[in-house]
Parts: structure tokens; C-alpha cells; sequence
């Protein structure tokens, strides 16, 4: 049975390892070393910001730990044994229900404190994946086998589901600041820009992204204009921040190739009309809402 994996074997992915951080390293190099003792364990790889050069300081890491099928049910009610099992300095770790993926492990170890994803695979589904890893060990060239099966396909951001959503959750928002829940209204915003806007905005520049991660590098402008989107603790900001978002919304929209000199549909013309009568609504007195103040 022939194992490799990065003990000096490869010189790009030593060089791969150098350029990382202390920590991040020393970590790869300890998981990398003790991987091939943890039974059910086919593979090892790293994706995310690993795969592009980009780990700094601030960087989780993102591994893949292929699994043989038949020890698939056993690792995956053993997962945070495993974690431990890779490096002694495992503090926790929860499962990844919050974001729709109940194979990832999400960890902390250390000190120094790192943050860890672990997403246990099994070898027969390691082809379906969005992105291409590193692989850092396997067994038999089985982890590499498993991933030519299929190529790698990122979901891009679909105009017209967003669409579809857009003008409800636009509502939405305007209720919640209209009933004077701020921190709902917050929310809101905050889903509108990592859902919608952003989204729409990486999909113009041809980027591949998650939520507004990095947009403050990659797209500086709309990173400006997002922060338009940002309400206060009061209802009229939070109202032309939403008047700021169906602004940028359109604009995005229509530079994605969709909606363009097309007639708004009967629940965009409601909703517009709804919210542009959001701002006399509040100033009506005793309308008026925002978060008491610690002295009120």
C-alpha cells in the first residue's frame, strides 16, 4: 500500500507550506503527519484560501478529510475524536447545521488559536464539490481518483432567483422599520447585501465569491456604495439605507442583463410605492422609532 503525502516528496506543495504562517503550518505539518494513523481515512486536502495562495495570519483553514465508504457512519459519529486524533491541541468543536453542511466540523484549536473547518467526505461523493483542493496526503491515489470523477462547479449567483426574492424581502424590511424593530431591520439589510447585492455584484465582475467576502479589496466601489446599505439605530436611516439598497439593487441588476428595459413587474411597482411612502409614514408623530438611549 503506498501512502503520499508532503514529507519532501513534492517540492510545490513544500514551498506551499513555507509561505504559510507559523501556526498555519505548524499545524499542516502535525495533521499531515498524523492522518495516516487515523483508520476510515483516505485523503487529506485544503481548499479555500490554501488553494490560492492567500492564507494569512487571520485565515482558517479549510480541510477535506476523504473517507472510505464503508467507515463513512462510524467517522461521522466520531468526528470530534478524529479532530483530536489529528492534533492534541483540539479545544471543540460543533457540527455545520447553521450553514447546510452537517459533515463539516468546525473547530478551534490551540494555543495559539486556530479556526479549522473539517469537512468529512466520503470517497463515493468527494467528486460533487465546488472547488479543486490541495490534496496533502492519500492513500493509494484514492482521494485523487475519487475528485477526476466529476469537475469542480462553483454556484454562481442566479439574477433571477434573486429576482423571484428581492421585492419580498424589500417589504420585509420596510415593515420592520416601520414597527420600530431596529435590530430587525438590521438584519434585513445586512442579509440584502450578502444575499442579493453583493452577489450580483461579483457575478457583473466575472469574480467568484461568498456573500461580500473580500469586496472591500475586489470591487472597492460597490464596497463604497454597500456601505450606504448600513442603517443606524433609528428608523429613518434604516429607511434610506433600504432606499439606497433597491438604488444599488437596480443598478446591479441591470448590469447583470437582467430587467433591462423590461417594465417592472406589478409587485416591484407595489413595493416601490410602498416604501417610498415609508418616509412620510414615520415622520408622523409619535411614528418616529429608534433604540432607546441608555439615559432614556
Amino acid at each position: 500500500m503506498q501512502d503520499t503525502g508532503v514529507g519532501g516528496r513534492d517540492p510545490r506543495l513544500e514551498c506551499r507550506l513555507a509561505a504559510l504562517p507559523a501556526r498555519h503550518r505548524a499545524f499542516l505539518e502535525r495533521t499531515v503527519e498524523a492522518v495516516p494513523g487515523v483508520e476510515g481515512i483516505a485523503g487529506l486536502a485544503a481548499g479555500g484560501s490554501f488553494i490560492a495562495g492567500e492564507i494569512d495570519e487571520f485565515s482558517d483553514l479549510d480541510l477535506l478529510l476523504a473517507v472510505e465508504p464503508g467507515a463513512w457512519p462510524e467517522i461521522l459519529d466520531r468526528r470530534q475524536a478524529v479532530a483530536a486524533e489529528l492534533d492534541a491541541s483540539f479545544l471543540t468543536g460543533f457540527t455545520g447545521e447553521h450553514v447546510g453542511e452537517p459533515r463539516l466540523l468546525v473547530c478551534l484549536y490551540g494555543p495559539p488559536l486556530l479556526h479549522v473547518d473539517l469537512k468529512f467526505v466520503s470517497l463515493d461523493d468527494a467528486h460533487e464539490r465546488i472547488e479543486d483542493p490541495v490534496i496533502l496526503w492519500e492513500r493509494d491515489g484514492r482521494l485523487s481518483a475519487a475528485l477526476a470523477r466529476a469537475d469542480a462547479r462553483y454556484p454562481h449567483a442566479d439574477p433571477a432567483w434573486i429576482e423571484e426574492r428581492f421585492w419580498i424581502w424589500a417589504h420585509y424590511v420596510a415593515d420592520k422599520i416601520e414597527r420600530g424593530e431596529i435590530f430587525e431591520a438590521l438584519d434585513g439589510l445586512t442579509f440584502l447585501r450578502a444575499v442579493a447585492l453583493a452577489p450580483l455584484a461579483f457575478l457583473g465582475a466575472g469574480v467568484e465569491a461568498t456573500g461580500v467576502r473580500r469586496i472591500e479589496s475586489q470591487l472597492p466601489d460597490v464596497a463604497r456604495a454597500l456601505g450606504r446599505v448600513v442603517g443606524g439605530l433609528d428608523a429613518a436611516s434604516c429607511a434610506q439605507a433600504l432606499n439606497e439598497a433597491i438604488k444599488l439593487y437596480t443598478e446591479l441588476r441591470t448590469a447583470a442583463g437582467t430587467q433591462s428595459n423590461v417594465e417592472a413587474r406589478p409587485v416591484e411597482r407595489e413595493v416601490r410605492a410602498y416604501i417610498a411612502g415609508l418616509r412620510t409614514r414615520l415622520r408622523t408623530p409619535g411614528r418616529e422609532r429608534q433604540i432607546p438611549s441608555r439615559d432614556a
